[in-house]
């Protein structure tokens, strides 16, 4: 601990000096009121006492009722401070199992080449969409068996959230498009991302999901950029019914119906083409 911090504690009082030795210990930079009770020991009431201090201070941030953010004291005079928004998430997300995914997982897998300006997130926890601390957040409800295809991103050295890995980042935008900024944007990260992304996962990944328009628009962009054999293309169009699905959900349904993926084919193949010379 710097000498820095030390002196900073020390012109606290007892409990907020504890407070925030054990958050930075913790590397909890963003915190709850629960979190205040459960570190100090106080009532809830003398818990807000305590963090309202520090906020008329410039210690603390409030992001939104009940949740605050530490000012580093390395940011000198600064009395605002908002942290990662991904770690943010994770805070909203509370005890339930999440993971940040759709548009959001596309930028930090960086498969797209737009900026996304929606922090979108998983989790099987309902959670209402919300803005906190500027950021706009947008909560995804899926099921414990639909918890899969997740690893770890790094924040910093010491700090991590939880995000869908490649594969899965791909099957989610083809369920939800217009988490991803429509279906072209996902076909941009399959062939930006073509010569890393497991063929093999992606499949299993829509056989554990089974929604049918997922296999649908999988296996026809898997077929138009030629990224996969006729065997795993079998092995997807095995598993359709007769119903149709638009290829876009978000475009008017219109175009060609192709019978081979149960598809209508309201994006081009020219519109396809040219994600390859993006």
């Amino acid at each position: 601990m710097s000498v820095k911090y030390q002196l900073q504690t020390k012109t606290l009082g007892p409990r907020a000096a504890q407070l925030f030795t054990e958050l930075n210990e913790l590397r909890r930079s963003t915190f709850t009121l629960a979190d205040v009770g459960s570190i100090t020991g106080l009532t809830a009431a003398a818990a807000r006492n305590l963090v309202h201090k520090a906020q008329q201070r410039g210690l603390v941030t409030r992001l939104k009722p009940g949740l605050y953010n530490l000012v580093p004291f390395e940011l000198g005079r600064a009395t605002e401070h908002i942290d990662s928004p991904y770690l943010i998430a994770r805070e909203l997300a509370g005890a339930a199992s999440y993971f940040l995914s759709h548009g959001t997982a596309l930028e930090l897998h960086r498969m797209v080449t737009q900026p996304n300006f929606t922090v979108y997130v998983s989790c099987t926890r309902r959670v209402r969409p919300q803005t906190v601390g500027g950021y706009d957040f947008r909560f995804v409800h899926i099921t414990a068996e639909q918890e899969f295809g997740v690893m770890k991103h790094w924040i910093d050295k010491e700090r991590f959230v939880m995000i869908s890995d490649m594969e899965r980042t791909i099957i989610d935008g083809l369920r939800h498009p217009a988490f991803a900024g429509g279906i072209t944007e996902v076909a941009k990260g399959l062939w930006m991302k073509r010569d890393v992304l497991k063929v093999e996962r992606l499949v299993d990944y829509a056989r554990r999901l089974g929604v049918g328009a997922v296999v649908r628009r999988l296996g026809y962009l898997l077929e138009h950029y030629g990224l996969a054999d006729a065997s795993v293309l079998e092995s997807l169009r095995g598993m359709l019914t007769a119903t149709y699905q638009r290829l876009d959900p978000l475009l008017p349904a219109e175009g060609t119906f192709l019978s081979r993926w149960r598809l209508q084919l309201n994006v081009t193949p020219e519109e396809l083409d040219a994600v390859r010379l993006g």
